[in-house]
């Protein structure tokens, strides 16, 4: 207890409120679906006890009645009910089509597609919590000596740990075992089991399967035998999901006698786990490959289709296991979850992906960054559907988002960089290498992963020009890694990489003057200059101030004061120093109130033009003469009608074009709109939008408040010193079969998919969608993001993404890997384009229209449910917090339905939704909120794994008691709401204040002190302001209960959870999406 609050409060506070578990799942045997019955395996049942035989004398065969069903016991996905024996008659032998009868003792079920690695068994699909040691005994045949043996996993523990201690049925078998060793049988060739002895027991002999290759071996009667019976006689290893998986496919093929799939010669990659660390043979005796029979690092692409090397036997087994998918990605049951009634388990935002699951051995390393990291490139749907019809048929959106220049972090390792100049690429599709293609003839030629053309290995590829010497191929990074730089050389270059060059364009109006934008952003200027990129001493600046006239500076050491303005070398540094020591005061007494915002941009592109560079506009007051004049034309009637999309879209055509003309010319634009007033950002915008630059806006500045004047200090550094990348063009390639349709973000498309950057910045978001114009027929498909930029330091680099997915047929299995970080990415640009082209409503309605589908969807062709009304609204445990976020988009400051949000601030609420990565976008969406006065004792505390937070809470009302006080934050805002009913000593501890009423609320600074408390907070507030990528820092602001009444409502807007103004609650919301999905066809 730390005495910032009632005990009985905090107890109670301590409690969800009543109906709420975090991260609680209904069990699925609670679950109203239909037709379903649980299964004895499920963890509220105990598995059927084992008959105790004694080791001194084991039955030869048990009586038929032994493997007679309970009466009423049906298992589950069973179609026709077993047939019960009538007066103890033994039963009839069941024809070859049939199941047999399932015996209480086995506890077996019918085969079905296991879970992946790390994913939890289908309530339909029960886990095999036993695996049969030998064929399904019936009445008339002898049951296997080795009997029933549990399987590692029906123990609840590693495969790897699982205890050696034998079970009562073990110990005879071992004993056997013993007596074995004495006279040694030879192995069967193919059965790799090194140190095991066999016996020859005879038994009938198997039907083999119809998928087996048949060798010469097997076609002798009396090698059948042994071979059928070794199979069962030893006790089984620990197997990988795809060795289970053809164990129960050749057992599914005949119920009489199975052949077990370890004593098959016909799959020989199927080895025990121990032999999976070995490396294959390679198929070129000359050109050995590093590659593993499976990887086995952590993270690894776990293997889910079959060897490649039996395309017959592949075929074969798929027809027999019939709606199962064995192609590309794996058929994974992933669980439903009921929405209704219960809290959004907000503390599961930050692990929402699914991974990918590849085939085993698709690239052609072991390396675990061979596929690009997500925060790179990530698609909605990590399986991507093989026809345009499944497509549609689905409803799902096919996109990429992309952020392929971001930033890293300090336990991040660079992008590994090629410097030998050597680059192959494709001939005819013009792919660069990657650790997806197949080199053949013996390591001579390489097969493309995107057109399958064969390509030569260049010479130099194999050797080092540095050391003279011979290298190992297996070591190059673009083999190994997924995102790679390589050095360009002159053939990518249309002229030589050009130096850096920035031309600031400040304004010098008397609202500029007045409100602090131009000191502070001279001091910041004066302050950065040995932070802005200038390797070798190539970068040039220049400087531009405007009001209704331009005023241009020379820079000539011999002045003492700068005159006229030229593009000076960054050497004059003494000069650039005392223009900016001086021009706050040059314009001190300014009453100018116009701007000639067209005609200084215009003479800024005139400088750059021959080389390029980069225009850096500080803006203040609307420009009003000249060029590219605008009027203020912001109606408060409009906001929140139909007609406010009008006030969201450029006033003036002059902006677009110039824009166009900078991006020719390679000079991007950077905007930094200060709001005192109306400043029309949405035609502002239009400058870094169409050159690749970015909008910073700050409403309502005031360089007085220190908030202010720390924020656009911070953030006009950052964007200084940023290593960006200039002359830059981006082009996408993809498999053949998919075709880049629609781009998103802030660049101009010069053709149809190659999208021209004059300057690509840190932590910038792009989408793109996909769309299929052939069925596709490989197992997985590939995209590769080509970026090619030259650095600051000079050189021209080439960054190429690459990302490799799955192929899958099936409905469920694109479900139950959708991306819903990428999803709702993709849905914010969407939205944002629908509002601007049409109108805010249709925005809105886009976004659930697009969830009602996908629900929809989900119910009609995964759960089987008919058309009607259901009492739960189901979702697939991947997409559970999905309708959290699409309600949260839609609450959003770029798109809810409100008169009370000013055009200025959506218009820039809608530049940060597209241009935001996933790592921004989530909380930017979805705030996180925290609870500060009950904080646990470790919250706020650096550890070993850094600091450590406190629990999240939902945001709704609910969570906040009159007394208490509780941090939330965005990304761009830090917000502490403070209770009226706050004890006198939290305000003393964190605020250093006496009381509640002693506070002063809106923008704030939290003073530091030597309380445990303040300590605390205040390492959370630094912790947030630098934990994310980007250049933003948040603003601090403390919201009292009483308080500013437009502040409070700003706060409580976030509380999404709630129903706000004409918007629904998130329970409401629920209930409006599930009776849309109940009432559509789909």
């Amino acid at each position: 207890m730390n005495g910032y609050g009632r005990p009985p409060f905090q107890q109670q506070q301590q409690q969800p409120f009543p109906g709420f578990r975090p991260g609680y799942q209904q069990p699925m045997h609670q679950q109203q679906q239909p037709g379903y019955r649980p299964s004895p395996t499920m963890m509220h049942q105990q598995p059927l006890p084992r008959p105790a035989f004694s080791p001194a004398q084991r039955p030869q065969q048990l009586p038929p009645q032994a493997f007679a069903p309970r009466p009423g016991m049906v298992p589950p996905g069973a179609r026709p009910p077993a047939p019960q024996p009538i007066n103890g008659t033994p039963f009839q032998q069941q024809p070859q089509q049939q199941r047999p009868p399932q015996s209480p003792m086995t506890n077996t079920m019918p085969p079905r597609p296991l879970a992946g690695p790390g994913q939890p068994p289908s309530p339909m699909r029960p886990p095999m919590g036993y695996q049969q040691a030998g064929p399904l005994p019936t009445p008339g045949m002898a049951p296997s000596p080795q009997g029933i043996q549990p399987s590692p996993q029906a123990a609840g523990l590693p495969p790897m740990q699982q205890p050696p201690q034998p079970s009562p049925m073990q110990q005879p078998q071992q004993q056997q075992q013993q007596q074995q060793q004495q006279n040694p049988v030879q192995p069967q060739p193919g059965l790799q089991q090194p140190g095991q002895q066999q016996p020859l027991v005879q038994q009938q002999t198997p039907i083999a399967s119809a998928n087996q290759a048949t060798t010469p071996e097997q076609q002798q009667p009396d090698q059948q035998q042994q071979q059928g019976d070794q199979a069962h006689q030893q006790r089984r290893k620990r197997m990988y999901p795809k060795q289970v998986f053809m164990e129960d496919t050749n057992a599914s093929g005949n119920f009489a006698a199975p052949v077990s799939a370890a004593a098959t010669p016909a799959y020989p990659q199927m080895q025990q786990p121990q032999q999976l660390q070995q490396p294959q043979q390679p198929q070129q005796p000359q050109f050995m490959s590093p590659m593993g029979a499976a990887p086995t690092y952590p993270g690894s692409q776990q293997p889910a289709q079959q060897p490649a090397a039996h395309p017959q036997a592949i075929q074969s087994m798929t027809n027999q296991m019939g709606q199962m998918n064995l192609g590309g990605a794996p058929a994974q049951p992933m669980p439903s979850v009921s929405l209704m009634g219960a809290p959004p388990p907000v503390n599961e935002l930050v692990n929402l992906c699914p991974p990918i699951r590849l085939p085993q051995n698709v690239s052609i390393t072991n390396s675990p960054f061979a596929n690009c990291d997500e925060s790179y490139k990530c698609c909605t749907v990590n399986a991507i559907p093989n026809t345009e019809a499944l497509l549609k048929k689905s409803r799902l959106p096919f996109a990429l988002v992309l952020a392929p220049y971001r930033s890293l972090d300090d336990n991040e390792e660079p992008v590994p960089v090629v410097s030998d100049s050597v680059i192959s690429r494709c001939r005819r599709c013009r792919t660069y290498i990657n650790p997806f293609v197949t080199f053949v003839e013996g390591g001579q030629r390489w097969k493309c992963n995107m057109c399958f053309l064969l390509n030569d290995v260049p010479a130099a590829f194999d050797y080092d020009a540095h050391s003279q010497k011979q290298t190992d191929r297996w070591k190059r990074p673009e083999l190994n890694y997924g995102t790679v730089e390589f050095v360009a050389p002159t053939e990518y270059m249309v002229r030589p990489p050009q130096a850096p060059a920035f031309v600031f364009v400040l304004d010098v109006s008397y609202s500029a003057v007045q409100s602090g934008m131009l000191a502070t952003a001279a001091r910041t200027l004066l302050d950065t200059l040995e932070r802005i990129p200038n390797d070798e001493n190539r970068t040039s600046i220049g400087i531009i101030t405007v009001d209704s006239a331009l005023h241009f500076y020379n820079f000539d050491d011999s002045l003492e004061d700068p005159q006229m303005l030229v593009v000076a070398d960054v050497e004059d540094i003494d000069a650039v120093k005392v223009l900016l020591e001086k021009l706050p005061d040059m314009f001190r007494d300014t009453t100018n109130v116009n701007n000639a915002l067209g005609p200084a941009l215009q003479a800024a592109h005139k400088m750059l033009a021959p080389y390029g560079g980069k225009i850096i506009c500080l803006q203040s007051t609307l420009p009003n003469i000249g060029t590219g004049a605008l009027k203020s034309r912001e109606d408060v009637k409009l906001l929140g009608t139909p007609k406010e999309s009008t006030l969201l879209n450029p006033a003036s055509p002059f902006y677009k074009s110039f824009a166009v003309d900078c991006s020719r010319s390679q000079i991007a634009c950077d905007m930094l709109i200060f709001g005192g007033q109306y400043a029309d950002v949405a035609t502002l915008s239009c400058l870094p939008h169409y050159t690749g630059g970015q909008t910073y806006y700050y409403p309502g500045f005031n360089a007085s408040r220190t908030e202010d004047a720390l924020k656009f200090a911070h953030e006009f550094s950052e964007l200084l010193s940023e290593q960006i990348g200039l002359e830059a063009v981006i082009r996408i390639r993809a498999s053949r079969g998919l075709r880049m349709n629609a781009f998103h973000g802030n660049f101009f498309i010069r053709s149809t998919d190659l999208l021209a950057l004059p300057n690509v910045p840190r932590d910038q978001n792009y989408c793109v969608e996909v769309v299929i114009e052939d069925d596709l027929k490989t197992p997985t498909v590939c995209f590769q993001t080509a970026l090619l930029h030259t650095s600051c330091t000079g050189e021209r680099r080439i960054r190429v993404v690459t990302l490799c997915l799955p192929v899958s047929n099936s409905i469920p299995e694109l479900y139950a890997n959708i991306n819903p970080k990428a999803m709702i990415s993709y849905l914010a640009n969407k939205a944002v384009e629908r509002a601007l082209s049409s109108k805010l409503d249709d925005a809105r309605d886009a976004v659930v229209n697009k969830l009602v589908d996908l629900l929809g969807v989900y119910k009609a062709h995964v759960l089987g449910s008919a058309q009607g009304s259901t009492p739960q609204l189901t979702i697939p445990e991947n997409l559970k917090l999905l309708p959290l976020l699409a309600l949260a988009l839609i609450k959003h400051d770029g798109l809810r339905q409100s008169s009370q949000i000013p055009t200025d601030m959506r218009a820039n609420a809608m530049n940060l939704l597209r241009t935001m990565p996933l790592q921004l976008l989530i909380p930017y969406l979805h705030a996180n909120f925290y609870s500060l006065h009950n904080m646990p004792p470790e919250a706020g505390e650096l550890t070993e794994q850094g600091l450590v937070f406190p629990p999240v809470l939902n945001l709704t009302a609910e969570r906040i008691e009159a007394h208490g006080c509780y941090l939330l934050e965005n990304g761009q805002h830090i917000y502490l709401w403070v209770g009226r009913g706050v004890v006198p000593q939290l305000c003393m501890d964190l605020f250093d204040a006496a009381n509640y009423e002693a506070l002063r609320g809106g923008k704030y600074t939290l003073p530091v002190l030597d309380t445990p408390l303040n300590r605390k907070v205040n390492l959370l507030i630094g912790k947030i302001r630098e934990m994310r990528r980007g250049d933003y820092y948040p603003t601090l602001y403390l919201v009292k209960e009483d308080g500013d009444p437009y502040l409070k409502i700003w706060f409580l807007s976030h509380l999404i959870e709630d129903r706000t103004e004409n918007v629904m609650s998130y329970q409401q919301f629920l209930q409006f999406i599930k009776d849309r999905v109940g009432s559509g066809s789909f």
